[in-house]
């Protein structure tokens, strides 16, 4: 991976995860407020749980984008947070299926997974 794609990669990974943690402060401003299902606002409240930690993890561990391994996991972590919460809250909001919720989850494992085998070979 060259320099300048590895500063874009940082970069990006600590504005998405900034981002999806303030999305989650606001979805879980509506899950409240708003008149929902109870099953819908049980939803929600579990899509902004993990897009607001994902979120916080995303933006402190963004710096680890400049290894591929941990450019990879950091990848794998934003795309798992756009599938499993994305699914829960386009379930909770629109009545979408949940098809990509397990897939997201999946892949939040995985993140996980390859981020922790990246920091052992730090």
């Amino acid at each position: 991976m060259r320099t300048g794609d590895r500063t874009l990669l940082i970069r990006l990974t600590g504005f998405s995860g900034a981002l999806f943690a303030a999305c989650a402060v606001a979805l879980s401003a509506y899950a409240m407020h708003a008149t929902l299902q109870p099953h819908a606002r049980e939803q929600l409240i579990i899509a902004t749980c993990f897009a607001f930690g994902h979120g916080v993890a995303l933006a402190a561990l963004a710096r680890h984008g400049a290894h591929w391994v941990g450019a990879t996991a950091l990848l794998a972590l934003l795309a798992s947070v756009v599938l499993f919460a994305g699914s829960l809250v386009g379930a909770a909001v629109a009545g979408w299926p949940t098809t990509f919720a397990p897939l997201g989850g999946m892949i939040a494992i995985a993140g996980w997974i390859l981020f922790a085998l990246h920091c052992l070979r730090r």
